[in-house]
């Protein structure tokens, strides 16, 4: 029973409640809080749990240039092997790719109708010519090295590489293949970014408050126009096909391709060079900056797959092989005249069974374990620097120098990000005590902008 403010009883009514009282069960739970929705079946939440995934590689890669060390060290050690191995033969270019080798104007004319291969010294069979090229190669080689316009010099790079090689295909010991291949692919990356005079320029520019150089550039204003003008009397002459197979892509020509950086360099040239109103370019800023890091991340996954695809190719094709699964493989180029630069070393070597059995095994084991270290990366590291250092030994024992110096360029698009910090700072140290007179630059200067921390490589 319950008593009204009149004081007469009233019978009390199921599930009634008194003034200023609580429904039953509110206690169970925070007040405003929304019930407890009911959990989700579980192919929800794991499509929930793809899109989430799918949404974060989308923004890793296109938030930011990863491996901007990795990439830089690739191509400091690629130009650096291209531009050692020109000097070294400089004596005997003319024999090697010029009017005085073995393999004539002609012969090369007729391989290069046959397999589409892109060589600027077919354009011309005059020894002014060929002059001209190998110091663009040479040039090219050593602007790139130090980073200097690098979006440009790796085009004129890959033009050196490609017209020395295609014009005599004999010339070469496997790491041409290797240079090759890389050639091309720095021309998509953003290899510039640490360890350049680029960067330090920007970094200057930034610090001076100009928002970059782009306006007063007028040696990459002046760079632009005349290699523009030069693409142009190259269309003009027919020597530049727009489409077809005998391009760097299929039914896409050499012509295309160049014209094609062309207009982009000019076009990125305009969107960030510093003018008033230039919040209305910041868009187009932006998507060339996205589309400029898919590409060089990508560019970056095929440069480790590549490296992968040599070693597996190579440990695997040992394994078939008779001399290499009895232990004996190595003996031999060991005793071969033409790979014995330090006979007594190699005899040393090659006097040893159990050196000879160790060596050979552990050339495949190593090739063909390496692509499965990249799921580990102390596993990974330590096989890398074993695989370095095999071929600084093949360099040395073998003479075979320029090789062995292309397949570390290659493997150094795995070397750890910290390693590369830490090696790019002791360098620092060590030019600054050799310019005493002039004041260094602050270690965090050489990170890439927009980054707080070094980016890995996807397994570095």
């Amino acid at each position: 029973m319950t008593q009204p403010e009149n004081g007469s009883p009233t019978p009390a009514v199921p599930g009634a409640r008194r003034p200023g009282e609580r429904p039953s069960g509110a206690g169970d739970r925070p007040s405003g809080e929304s019930p407890a929705a009911p959990p989700r079946p579980w192919p929800q939440r794991l499509l929930s749990k793809a899109d989430e995934a799918v949404v974060r590689g989308i923004v890793r890669v296109s938030d930011r240039a990863l491996g901007p060390y990795q990439s830089a060290v690739v191509r400091i050690g690629f130009s650096f092997t291209w531009l050692a191995f020109l000097l070294f033969e400089w004596p005997h270019r003319r024999e090697l790719y010029g009017p005085d080798g073995p393999w004539s104007w002609e012969l090369g004319e007729r391989l290069v109708a046959s397999n589409h291969a892109f060589t600027v010294l077919l354009w011309s069979d005059s020894a002014v010519w060929f002059e001209a090229v190998y110091a663009l190669a040479v040039l090219s080689a050593a602007a790139l090295l130090v980073g200097w316009r690098t979006r440009t010099m790796s085009v004129l790079f890959m033009v050196g590489v490609l017209s020395l090689q295609n014009r005599s295909v004999f010339m070469g010991d496997g790491g041409d293949n290797v240079i090759h291949l890389m050639a091309m692919y720095l021309v998509l990356t953003r290899c510039g970014r640490v360890w350049s005079l680029d960067a330090r320029r920007a970094r200057r520019s930034a610090a001076g408050g100009t928002g970059g150089a782009g306006g007063t550039d007028m040696a990459g204003i002046a760079l632009w126009s005349v290699l523009g003008a030069v693409l142009l009397v190259a269309t003009a002459g027919g020597r530049l096909s727009w489409f077809g197979d005998d391009g760097p892509v299929l039914y896409v020509g050499w012509a295309t391709f160049l014209w094609g950086l062309w207009l982009v360099y000019g076009l990125w040239w305009y969107v960030t060079r510093p003018a008033e109103g230039r919040a209305g370019r910041e868009n187009a800023r932006r998507l060339m900056d996205v589309l400029g890091n898919i590409v060089h991340n990508a560019t970056l996954l095929i440069i480790m797959a590549e490296v992968c695809l040599i070693y597996a190719t190579a440990g695997w094709y040992k394994i078939q092989g008779s001399r290499w699964q009895d232990g004996t493989a190595v003996y031999y180029p060991l005793h071969l005249d033409y790979f014995s630069p330090w006979p007594a070393l190699a005899e040393v070597l090659g006097s040893s069974g159990l050196m000879v059995m160790l060596l050979t095994y552990g050339t495949v084991i190593v090739q063909v374990a390496f692509p499965f270290t990249l799921f580990n990366r102390r596993v990974k590291n330590v096989l890398l620097a074993v695989m370095m250092l095999e071929h600084a030994s093949i360099a040395v024992i073998l003479g075979l120098p320029f090789f062995s110096l292309a397949m570390i360029a290659a493997d150094a698009v795995f070397l750890p990000t910290v390693f590369l910090v830490w090696l790019g700072a002791g360098v620092s140290r060590t030019a600054g005590r050799l310019r005493r007179g002039r004041p260094r630059e602050p270690e965090e200067a050489a990170r890439p902008s927009g980054a707080d921390s070094p980016a890995r490589t996807l397994v570095g």
